[in-house]
């Protein structure tokens, strides 16, 4: 089979090398990045392959018309936008690249970390308002404080290797066994919940993750804790966690994903109102927030994209050899 029958469809844009290296290995390769999800339905069936983000949901209308589909690849490291047992039943490949930016949500996990510790966004927006507060943003050290990691998988690794420099205890808790190693010791949850002080969620958003974080997870902690988020937002349940920074159960919260994002990572609100719990992180001093950005580096743009090229090249050329 030629490789220039191979027809791939990109819904997204990313790095210009994802486009450049796949055209070079001689796929056909079509951009189209504005069409309604209705109006790209009409038309899947004449591809091989989807390279996509997070526009729009890939589900079991829009796979059953995707009748000569081989292949899904999402620039991402999460498949939860797709279908992923009705295109697994339909023989569909999907493809993820979270090696491409797990690197930069470790950096960026430890950064809020680091910043909640040292109250450095408090201290910033004050002195910039010209108060000069020093015994109000005292801090914490890291050194003697055991971080507990939920989701040993790519991103939840990378968090452990970058707090190698720092005298922590690292456990981890994932669903697999035998992940551990030497940057963190594989625990039960409730030994987990028992010894943390900082709890950082690296898992992806599934049935059994869905609203994970709620009032009687955070009270099974034996300590007041932080509570870092570089994994997805409906993970935590935002009112629970406003109570739990009210009552200092949670003592201050990172967070790079939020319960209300719509499903394409894009926007937060379609509303004008905003939810009071919300609200309530917005005002608070002991929160910080980010727009999902953790693993949106100048870097992890070009390494995701490479990723992904090597892994379609990879299928593709066992897909043309067995033609």
């Amino acid at each position: 089979m030629n490789p220039q029958s191979i027809k791939i469809l990109h819904l997204d844009s990313n790095h210009p090398l994802l486009l450049e290296q796949l055209q070079i290995a001689g796929y056909t390769n079509e951009e189209d990045y504005k069409s309604t999800k209705e109006v790209i339905e009409r038309k899947i069936h004449n591809y091989n392959g989807i390279v996509i983000r997070s526009r729009f949901k890939i589900d079991k209308d829009f796979l059953d018309k995707a009748t000569n589909l081989k292949f899904i690849a999402r620039v991402g490291a999460g498949l939860e936008s797709i279908d992923i047992e009705y295109a697994t039943k339909k023989n569909i490949s999907l493809i993820a690249a979270p090696e491409g930016n797990r690197n930069a949500v470790g950096e960026h996990s430890l950064a809020m970390l680091l910043s909640l510790f040292n109250k450095l966004n408090k201290a910033d927006r004050e002195i910039r308002t010209g108060h000069w507060n020093r015994e109000t943003n005292r801090g914490h050290e890291l050194d003697g404080k055991t971080v507990g990691i939920i989701g040993y998988g790519n991103m939840g690794k990378s968090f452990a290797a970058k707090l190698r420099g720092f005298d922590v205890k690292v456990l981890c808790y994932d669903i697999l066994e035998n992940v551990g190693d030497s940057n963190a010791e594989q625990v039960s949850l409730k030994e987990l919940q028992q010894q943390s002080d900082v709890l950082s969620l690296h898992v992806p958003w599934t049935p059994e993750t869905d609203k994970m974080v709620n009032t009687a997870f955070i009270n099974d902690f034996s300590k007041s804790f932080w509570l870092i988020n570089t994994s997805r937002g409906k993970n935590v349940i935002t009112a629970d966690l406003a109570d739990a920074l009210k009552s200092e159960k949670i003592l201050g919260a990172g967070l790079d994903v939020l319960e209300y994002e719509k499903l394409s990572f894009e926007n937060l609100f379609d509303e004008n109102e905003i939810p009071k719990p919300f609200e309530y992180l917005l005002q608070s001093e002991n929160v910080i927030l980010s727009p999902h950005i953790a693993g949106w580096t100048f870097e992890s743009h070009e390494r995701l994209a490479q990723v992904i090229v090597d892994k379609i090249k990879g299928l593709l050329g066992i897909f043309v050899n067995k033609i």
